[in-house]
């Protein structure tokens, strides 16, 4: 297979992603504490199917053959995320020694097969105790996780390099608090504002704990998603609309991070629901970071919805677009769009794709194997337009394929597949599709010619 078109420079890092919650199981054994996910999952109507993350991929059983996987696979590196409940029960207080002991282990494992660890520290698992006190409307949450940040540190920072605090916190903040489709399940505006707050100021904390305890020559950010948002149409209120999504999906984590400021169209729109915010809390927020993790899917095109009395728009749907099985349209430049973007309006200096890649509907072929070509076309095509980034001369330091494995897709339970590698739920027995097998190809190809 031909790849000379995706030569990327040696130092570039290819991985693939996961959370903690889609893939571990083990939900309530030793010693782990329950999640708002445990919580969110048994509350009827909630997820698809009614299915759960109680077992997911047996992750936490089987990490140590899902290892030899990716070494077969020749992966670079592996992001994962460390479910806070599992580690801290209660979310502060007393340590579960057997969390603990999982991720020493794990990270042991990666580093025995020579795979770089990405360590993300909050993929939406928060420990019920702390959401029966306030969640992340509570600012003393913003405390605990600076707490449970410095302990991860001092605890694996001699192993994992790479360290980020929250992944993708506006899912949290919308989905979580506004909209309701995501663990705790609420429907407030000024809550979702408050939370976004909170988690920003939770971020910068972490950061300064963990730069205050961990090893010299470690790396620390964060994971946000960010797309690139069109008008539907040339009109004032389109162009408007998509400023708003703009706005409140990314420059309201942007900006205080980058810049020490929320958006001033942001703070205006919103008015009296926007929280108070102190210059020390920016201050804090603003702690300068190493990396930016970005997680990019497609591009968002938005029409002006008055009726939206959250953000006033609405995503328009071309009729000519492909889609994926999340009803996400292909749109390969959006890679290449965001880092430019990026790159233009902010000082950041390294950059990583942490999260990119398609849900198909995928089935085990009579021969046993997984042959889904749209897949590999579309990691193909997204994996080009940052080569495309990389030539420009943005700083982009690697791309991860979402995800390893097929898992929980929370709310969506087990009804979408995103894997490189297939899992069979009933028997959890793995299969490398067809995609993965070519990004192992990918893979080995650039590798080659780092020697």
């Amino acid at each position: 297979m031909e790849f000379k078109s995706l030569k990327f420079p040696k130092e570039f890092i290819f991985g693939a992603s996961t959370a903690a919650y889609q893939i571990e199981g083990g939900a309530y054994e030793d010693g782990k504490g329950l999640s708002i996910w445990d919580t969110f999952c048994k509350q009827p109507g909630r997820i698809l199917n009614g299915d759960t993350g109680d077992e997911a991929c047996d992750f936490y059983h089987r990490y140590k053959d899902d290892i030899k996987i990716m070494k077969e696979m020749g992966l670079d590196s592996f992001r994962f995320s460390i479910s806070w409940p599992r580690v801290f029960p209660e979310g502060t207080g007393k340590v579960n020694q057997k969390g603990l002991d999982f991720y020493n282990s794990l990270v042991d494992e990666l580093r025995a097969a020579s795979i770089e660890p990405y360590l993300t520290l909050n993929h939406w698992d928060m420990p019920q105790s702390l959401q029966d006190q306030g969640g992340w409307l509570n600012k003393d949450t913003a405390k605990h996780f600076a707490d449970y940040s410095r302990f991860m540190c001092e605890n694996l920072s001699d192993r994992v390099k790479f360290w980020t605090t929250h992944n993708e916190p506006h899912c949290v903040a919308s989905a979580g608090h506004v909209a309701g489709i995501f663990a705790p399940g609420h429907k407030d505006i000024k809550e979702g504002l408050q939370v976004t707050h909170n988690l920003n100021l939770a971020h910068g904390l972490a950061v300064q704990a963990m730069r205050q305890s961990g090893s010299a020559g470690n790396k620390y950010g964060i994971v946000l998603a960010v797309f690139p948002y069109y008008p539907a149409t040339a009109s004032i209120h389109d162009h408007r609309a998509a400023q708003r999504w703009d706005g409140y999906f990314s420059r309201c984590f942007l900006d205080p991070i980058f810049k020490g400021s929320y958006p001033e169209d942001m703070v205006e729109y919103f008015g009296d629901k926007f929280p108070e915010v102190t210059e020390q809390e920016l201050s804090v927020i603003s702690e300068p970071i190493d990396m930016l993790g970005i997680n990019c899917y497609f591009r968002r095109i938005i029409e002006n919805d008055p009726k939206n009395a959250f953000i006033g728009g609405r995503e328009f749907k071309p009729r000519d677009a492909a889609y994926t099985q999340m009803d996400w349209p292909i749109y390969p430049e959006c890679l290449f769009e965001v880092l430019s973007m990026l790159d233009k309006d902010y000082d950041i200096p390294e950059l990583y794709i942490i999260e990119n890649g398609a849900a198909f509907h995928d089935e085990v072929s009579p021969d046993g194997k997984v042959h889904d070509a749209r897949r590999t076309r579309y990691l193909h095509a997204h994996i080009e337009q940052a080569k495309r980034a990389v030539e420009q001369g943005i700083n982009l330091k690697g791309y991860f394929v979402w995800s390893f494995l097929d898992n929980f897709e929370w709310a969506l339970g087990y009804s979408r597949r995103f894997g490189i590698v297939y899992v069979d739920y009933p028997t959890q027995k793995r299969i490398v599709k067809d995609s993965g097998k070519w990004y192992s190809e990918l893979l080995r190809y650039n590798q080659s010619l780092r020697d």
